[in-house]
């Protein structure tokens, strides 16, 4: 039996001389909503700024995104009860921080208050200006409102994409509290007219999470992945791509 032993030693000495061996792939679900330029669907490869670094990072560590895009707020419930699922991009709350596991941020993102004719530069002003605001459902933002003091007959919270920007456009509401590079990007879709951007009242990053029964082994390999596009420049020119050429107010 020495020819087997033979042939054992020389097998394993071909896969330690040889390439370090891929992941499997395995396909993970990958919860999104439609906010370009942030996350789109439907955009063939392109899949916006969060949604390409995600996905290069999936591809790295050997998940494959199966994307799921329920309205926000089921989006979040059904990620945190569920086990494995991966949601972005997620700001890290403290109303959300026992809720998800959280992997690492992708990105940061500034948000303010956009008008057709008027600039506010605190929450205090915004309170006095604006009659009804609109935001997106289940967001950060709407948070940060009612935090803040808001009375819910200001808000009017909408589904995130396009929705709000229509709205304000139509004088249907007086502002919008939303995240700038969003913004920027809709608006530019629907309209020529330039917008009155108020001071960034609100910067956070943005995640991807896990559900809170998460593995964590690939928590760590996405987390790894993500480091890594960060460091080696890959994320800041899948986000300079994305935002070039839009307007600044």
């Amino acid at each position: 039996m020495k020819w087997i032993s033979r042939f054992i030693r020389y097998a394993i000495s071909a896969v330690l001389a040889g390439p370090p061996m891929a992941f499997a792939t395995s396909a993970v679900d990958l919860y999104v909503p439609e906010a370009p330029p942030l996350t789109m669907l439907n955009q063939a490869d392109a899949h916006g700024i969060v949604g390409d670094i995600v996905v290069q990072a999936m591809a790295m560590t050997g998940y494959s995104g199966n994307f799921v895009s329920p309205p926000w707020p089921r989006a979040q419930r059904e990620v945190s009860n569920g086990k494995d699922m991966l949601i972005a991009p997620l700001t890290r709350t403290q109303s959300r921080e026992g809720l998800f596991t959280w992997i690492a941020p992708v990105m940061t993102m500034d948000r303010t208050f956009f008008s057709l004719d008027q600039r506010v530069d605190t929450f205090d002003e915004a309170k006095k200006a604006f009659k009804l605001i609109a935001v997106g459902i289940g967001t950060a933002q709407e948070t940060r409102l009612r935090e803040e003091g808001f009375p819910a007959s200001q808000i009017y919270p909408l589904k995130i994409g396009e929705n709000p920007a229509q709205m304000l456009l139509k004088g249907r509401v007086d502002a919008w509290f939303n995240g700038v590079p969003e913004t920027r990007y809709i608006w530019k879709q629907i309209s020529d007219r330039p917008l009155v951007m108020s001071r960034v009242l609100m910067t956070a990053n943005l995640y991807l999470a896990c559900s809170k029964d998460c593995d964590p082994q690939m928590v760590e390999r996405l987390r790894t992945a993500l480091d890594t596009l960060e460091a080696n420049g890959t994320s800041a020119r899948i986000e300079s791509g994305y935002v070039k050429g839009l307007p600044v107010w």
